[in-house]
């Protein structure tokens, strides 16, 4: 039996991070300038995509390619982009999510990495009515980092030698969504989410979660009215059995 090949040496006790952003935007489609071969239903141009972050600027040189798991409804629906920009542009009518799967270059001897997007395509929050009127884009982005933990020497070799962070990232205590070398990926984890025209608020986020609870309540409201409707029904037919039982033994 031959001898299994030796696993390449990797760097003990070192990871390096590397920041990226994904994400998506859309538009409503205006029908003064819609193209014919648009399906009759879409509603809206999206475009989702995998994008480096304005201090790193290039993702190709760790990144062979990314594949976007669209819908099923979608003709091909699994995209692959082999060379910047990493994205896929499509027109449609409903929200989804979206699997987006990393490929690394060879060098790294990595897995891929799996990331989840939920295509949006309607605005939210405090200013969804502002937007709406004015038919402004929607955009809804992530910030994540990619951590290799122990990377390859080779590997680390071409990361460093592209410049950019060693050490621990935003995925340093465990982060499974961006985390490498052996921790299994899952799209649970924490994921900064970039704001668009404007900052985070733990107001407009609190309205949202008031708009949920309000909404769960109304559902319960009408589970029991629907329950009260079908003990109604079901009494009712015990009756019409019971009358009809009494004619029979009346003849």
């Amino acid at each position: 039996m031959a001898p299994r090949p030796a696993k390449p040496p990797r760097k003990k006790g070192v990871s390096i991070y590397r920041p990226f952003i994904f994400g998506s935007i859309a538009k409503i489609i205006d029908p003064a300038s819609r193209p014919a071969n648009i399906n009759a239903d879409h509603t809206h141009q999206w475009t989702i995509y995998v994008r480096p972050c304005p201090t790193h600027p290039d993702l190709s040189y760790f990144i062979k390619k990314i594949s976007f798991k669209l819908h099923e409804t979608y003709t091909n629906s699994l995209r692959t982009v082999e060379a910047p920009p990493f994205e896929v542009t499509e027109t449609g009518w409903g929200e989804f999510e979206v699997q987006i799967k990393l490929y690394f270059v060879p060098e790294a001897n990595e897995k891929p990495q799996t990331i989840w997007h939920h295509l949006k395509l309607h605005p939210y929050g405090e200013k969804a009515e502002e937007q709406r009127e004015k038919k402004e884009p929607v955009v809804s982005e992530c910030y994540e980092e990619v951590v290799f933990n122990e990377p390859v020497e080779t590997f680390y070799d071409l990361l460093t030698s592209s410049g950019g962070p060693v050490g621990r990232g935003k995925g340093s205590k465990g982060s499974k969504q961006a985390s490498m070398g052996g921790k299994k990926a899952g799209h649970e984890e924490s994921v900064a989410e970039l704001p668009f025209n404007g900052t985070y608020s733990q107001k407009e986020e609190g309205k949202e979660l008031d708009r949920l609870g309000q909404a769960i309540k109304t559902v319960e409201l009408m589970v029991k009215e629907e329950r009260r409707k079908l003990e109604e029904r079901e009494k009712t037919l015990a009756d019409l059995k019971s009358e009809d039982g009494s004619t029979v033994k009346a003849r």
